[in-house]
C-alpha cells in the first residue's frame, strides 16, 4: 500500500477528502479507495442483472404479459435505467459529488427491490396462476393498482440504478485520475493506472453479472421470484455497506455547477456574435478572417478545426486581458467553455455509433432467453436444467479469465508493438468489437432457424448448449466495446464533465434497448401481411410460428453497416489533430487502427 502512495500523483486542485478538507496523497485515492467502489458495482449490477436478465420470464408467466409486450417491457426498463444515467451524471457534476449521488439513489434502488418483493410474495398483489403455453385466452394480465405496483417498484429500480451506474465508475476512476505532473511520465503512468482500473472495473460488472445469472437466477427459478427479488435487495444493502466504508479513502471532486448552463451560454453568444470579425494567426492570405481563438489559446486542442462556428463565442474573451472574465457571459464565452462544447458535439458520432451494439444486447436479454426455453435444458441427459436466463452467465465466466490475460498478457504485447500506453486506444478497442457482433447475431440466426426446422418435423429438441456461442461471441465484443467506450468518454471529458460523459456510455445502452422496442412493433407491423395477418415475425407466443431467425439476420446486416460508418466517424474524429497532448496519444491514428481490425 506504501508503493501505491509513492507512485500516486499529486492531487487536483479542489479534490478533498470526506470532510471537505485537501486531499492528502499518501492517505487518499489509489487502488485503495478504488476497491470500495469495485464493492458497490460489483453487488449493484449482481443485484440489478438478477432482476433484469430474468425479468421477461417473470412478465410473461407471472404479470401474463404477452410475448412480445413482455420483451418491450424488460428493454424499456433497461433503456430507461440507462438513459437516467445522463440525470446521474448531471447531478454528480453540477450540484450533488459523486458519493452523495451514489448514496441517495443506491437507497432509492434498495426501495424498488423490496416493493418487487413484496409483490411477488403476496398473491393478491399479482394475477391469478395460469399457464401462457395454453393460448386460450384465459389468463388475466395485471392491470390496474397490480400493474401500478409493478411499473412503480420497477422504475424506481431504474432511477436508481440509472443514477448511480456513470458515477461508479466516474468516482472510480476519479481517484487516480489527477494531474500527471510536469513531465510526460506522470501523464503515461496515471494513463496506464486508470486503463488498469477500468479493466477491473469490468472484471467487477463480470463478476456480479456471473453470480446474479448462476447463483441468483437459480434462486428464483427454484425457489421463487419473491425470494431471488429480496436476495437482490441485500446484495443492493450490502454495496452501500461497501461504499460507506470507504468514505475516509476517497478522492472527491466537488462539484462545478451545471455543466448545462456554460455549453448553452457557448451556442448563444455564438449566435448572437456571429457578424463578429475573428483573428486569424494565419499568415496565409486565404485564411484571412478564419475563427481561431480556441485554438490559438487552447494549445494542441484536438477539435479547434471543428465547429469553427463556435470560435465566436469567445473572440471577445481572447481579445480582453488574460484570465479575465467576460463581463457578458451570454455575449462572451471562455476559451474553455467552447472547447467543452466541441468536445461534446464531437463525441457524439462516436456515441451514435454504438447504440445498434446494445441493441443485439437486448436480443441476448429477451429472445435468446425465450429461445433457449423452447430448447432441451437437461445436460448430458440428466436431471439439472439449466434456467435458460443463466445461459447469459457463460460469457462472464469466460471474461473472467479473458478480463486479466488481457491485461497481463495482451496489453504488454500491443504496447511493444503500437507504442501505445494501454496497449491498444479505446477507439481501437471500439472498432473490434464493433467488427465482432454481427457474428453473435449470425450465430443467433443459424441455430434458430435449424431448431424451428426441427421443431415443424417433430423431431426431439435441439440441447440449449447450441445458443452458447452467440453469446460467447457477444461477450468478447463487449469487453472490448463497453471497456473501450468508457475510457474514451473518460479521457475526453472536459474537467466537470467526466460523470456526465461517462453517463453517454450508458445512454447508449438506453438507446439500444429502445431501438430494439421500436424494431421489434416496426417489423411486426412490416411483416404483418407477408406472415398470414398473425402480427409479423414476431407476433405470435410462439417461436416455432414466429421468424425470430429472420429478425436476427436483420440485426446482423444492421450491426456490418453501423461498423463501416464506424469507420468514418473514428476517422473524422481523429482528423485535425495536433498529436501532442494526451488525448491526441490515446486516439491517435484511429482510422488506420481500426482498419486493422478487419
Amino acid at each position: 500500500m506504501d508503493v501505491e502512495s509513492r507512485s500516486s500523483p499529486l492531487p487536483d486542485a479542489g479534490a478533498v477528502d470526506w470532510r471537505g478538507r485537501p486531499c492528502e496523497p499518501r492517505r487518499h485515492g489509489g487502488m485503495r479507495a478504488a476497491v470500495f467502489v469495485l464493492g458497490i458495482q460489483m453487488f449493484e449490477i449482481m443485484a440489478i442483472a438478477a432482476v433484469g436478465n430474468n425479468l421477461i420470464t417473470y412478465v410473461f408467466g407471472e404479470m401474463h404479459f404477452p410475448l412480445s409486450q413482455a420483451a418491450n417491457v424488460v428493454t424499456n426498463f433497461v433503456g430507461t435505467i440507462f438513459l437516467l444515467s445522463l440525470l446521474g451524471g448531471f447531478l454528480s457534476d453540477s450540484y450533488l459529488g459523486c458519493f452523495w449521488t451514489m448514496l441517495i439513489f443506491g437507497f432509492v434502488e434498495l426501495s424498488g427491490f423490496i416493493l418487487l418483493s413484496v409483490q411477488a410474495h403476496l398473491p393478491q398483489l399479482k394475477p391469478p396462476p395460469c399457464s401462457m403455453a395454453a393460448m386460450d385466452g384465459s389468463c388475466e394480465q395485471a392491470t390496474g393498482v397490480k400493474a401500478s405496483i409493478f411499473f412503480a417498484a420497477l422504475y424506481l429500480v431504474a432511477l436508481g440504478s440509472g443514477c448511480l451506474k456513470p458515477n461508479m465508475i466516474a468516482h472510480g476512476a476519479d481517484q487516480f485520475a489527477a494531474g500527471g505532473g510536469a513531465g510526460g511520465s506522470g501523464a503515461a503512468d496515471n494513463a496506464k493506472r486508470l486503463s488498469t482500473y477500468f479493466n477491473s472495473a469490468y472484471f467487477s460488472f463480470c463478476a456480479g453479472e456471473l453470480i446474479a445469472l448462476t447463483a441468483l437466477v437459480w434462486v428464483q427459478t427454484h425457489s421463487g421470484m419473491d425470494v431471488g427479488f429480496g436476495i437482490s435487495a441485500a446484495a443492493m444493502a450490502a454495496g452501500l455497506v461497501s461504499l460507506v466504508s470507504g468514505a475516509a479513502f476517497y478522492r472527491n471532486k466537488p462539484p462545478q455547477g451545471s455543466i448545462f448552463t456554460p455549453i448553452a451560454r457557448v451556442f448563444v453568444a455564438a449566435y448572437t456574435e456571429r457578424k463578429q470579425i475573428c483573428p486569424s494567426s494565419s499568415s496565409d492570405p486565404a485564411n484571412a478572417g478564419v475563427c481561431e481563438p480556441a485554438h490559438l489559446a487552447g494549445g494542441n486542442f484536438r477539435h479547434a478545426s471543428k465547429f469553427r462556428f463556435l470560435d465566436k463565442a469567445c473572440v471577445r474573451a481572447v481579445q480582453q486581458a488574460p484570465n479575465t472574465k467576460p463581463e457578458r457571459p451570454w455575449r462572451a464565452c471562455t476559451v474553455a467553455e467552447v472547447q467543452q462544447a466541441k468536445t461534446l458535439l464531437a463525441v457524439t458520432p462516436i456515441f451514435a455509433c454504438t447504440i445498434v451494439f446494445n441493441t443485439v444486447l437486448a436480443q441476448l436479454q429477451t429472445f435468446s432467453v425465450q429461445q433457449g426455453s423452447a430448447m432441451d435444458t437437461a445436460l448430458g441427459g440428466g436431471s439439472f436444467r439449466i434456467p435458460p436466463a443463466s445461459l447469459q452467465a457463460i460469457p462472464y465466466a469466460m471474461l473472467l479469465l479473458l478480463v486479466p490475460a488481457y491485461e497481463l498478457l495482451l496489453v504488454p504485447l500491443m504496447k511493444r508493438a503500437t507504442g501505445t500506453r494501454s496497449g491498444i486506444t479505446p477507439l481501437q478497442r471500439i472498432g473490434v468489437g464493433l467488427c465482432t457482433v454481427s457474428l453473435s447475431m449470425v450465430a443467433a440466426a443459424t441455430v434458430e432457424r435449424r431448431r424451428r426446422d426441427l421443431s415443424a418435423a417433430g423431431a426431439p429438441r435441439m440441447s440449449v448448449l447450441w445458443i452458447v456461442p452467440q453469446f460467447l461471441v457477444f461477450g468478447v465484443s463487449e469487453m472490448f466495446t463497453a471497456v473501450g467506450l468508457i475510457e474514451f468518454f473518460y479521457s475526453q471529458a472536459c474537467a466537470g464533465m467526466q460523470s456526465f460523459l461517462t453517463a453517454l456510455t450508458y445512454c447508449s445502452y438506453a438507446f439500444g434497448f429502445y431501438l430494439s422496442s421500436v424494431l421489434v412493433s416496426l417489423v411486426n407491423r412490416v411483416t404483418a401481411a407477408s406472415h398470414g395477418g398473425r402480427g409479423g415475425w414476431l407476433g405470435d407466443n410462439d417461436l416455432d410460428k414466429d421468424r425470430l431467425d429472420l429478425f436476427y439476420w436483420m440485426l446482423a446486416v444492421l450491426s456490418v453497416l453501423n461498423f463501416f460508418c464506424y469507420l468514418l466517424c473514428a476517422r473524422w474524429y481523429n482528423s485535425g489533430a495536433d498529436g501532442s497532448d494526451a488525448a491526441s496519444a490515446q486516439v491517435a491514428a484511429a482510422e488506420g487502427d481500426v482498419k486493422e481490425i478487419i
